[in-house]
């Protein structure tokens, strides 16, 4: 399958050069939760294979998780498990962790104890051939096709398409680590809107399940599913003043 017979073209992203940037440094990390999550919309993740193949993707959704107050997160009352640990290291560690007993699911620690974003679904960019070789290991019908924006568009899509696993990934600083990092992009200034709604999946008390904490970029076909409802709209130039 050609790279370009299938790509993933968005409202904003539908430049065929596509500029890289300067890994993200631990200030960009060093941030509250809920910037954070916003602030990571239109960034590059960056994964380095064993054998040095880079795979590329935008980041096109994210969840929040708040850590002690928020009754969603793993770190709900400041609780510390092995598991969790990396929700409580330094901003900007990658937190891989099982679920379903059988998917990863990967998230990066923010500032504030125990708090952490989810990478919830990626715009494919490089190597689209090795995401799909790596997607069809996992598939009932490996011979189907694959249409690009399905790659990585979920939480555990994503994982899969990147070789992200807990072996691998869990606990690696993404400031430092040549196996996975974030870039920034000169294109992410081509976002318009932000779609800001409930978190997907989510069984906890009401109040938490319906906190407007999952981010997407409104138009972009890789985001996982779209809120026609429960949702609040956001210029990216507001998130940029945050900062």
């Amino acid at each position: 399958m050609s790279e370009n017979d299938n790509q993933c073209e968005s409202e904003y992203f539908n430049s065929s050069v596509v500029r890289y940037r300067k890994r993200l440094d631990a200030q960009f990390y060093e941030t509250p939760c809920e910037e954070m999550a916003m602030s990571l919309l239109g960034k590059i993740l960056v994964r380095r294979l064993d054998d040095n193949t880079i795979l590329r993707g935008r980041i096109v959704e994210t969840e929040s998780y708040l850590g002690y107050e928020d009754a969603a997160s793993q770190s709900f009352k400041g609780k510390i498990t092995p598991r969790n640990e990396p929700m409580f290291m330094k901003p900007g560690t990658a937190y891989v962790y099982f679920t379903y007993g059988m998917y990863h699911c990967f998230n990066i620690s923010s500032k504030g104890d125990g708090a952490a974003v989810l990478l919830r679904a990626l715009e494919p960019l490089d190597n689209l051939d090795t995401m799909t070789s790596l997607r069809k290991q996992y598939r009932k019908c490996p011979k189907s096709q694959m249409k690009i924006k399905d790659l990585c568009n979920g939480p555990a899509k994503l994982c899969i398409s990147f070789a992200i696993d807990i072996k691998s990934c869990n606990k690696q600083d993404l400031t430092s680590w040549d196996g996975m990092w974030v870039e920034e992009d000169e294109n992410s200034k081509l976002i318009d809107t932000i779609v800001c709604s409930p978190r997907i999946g989510i069984k906890c008390e009401k109040k938490w399940q319906e906190k407007f904490l999952r981010y997407y970029i409104r138009d972009n076909p890789c985001v996982s599913k779209i809120e026609k409802i429960k949702m609040n709209e956001l210029k990216y130039s507001q998130i940029e003043n945050l900062k």
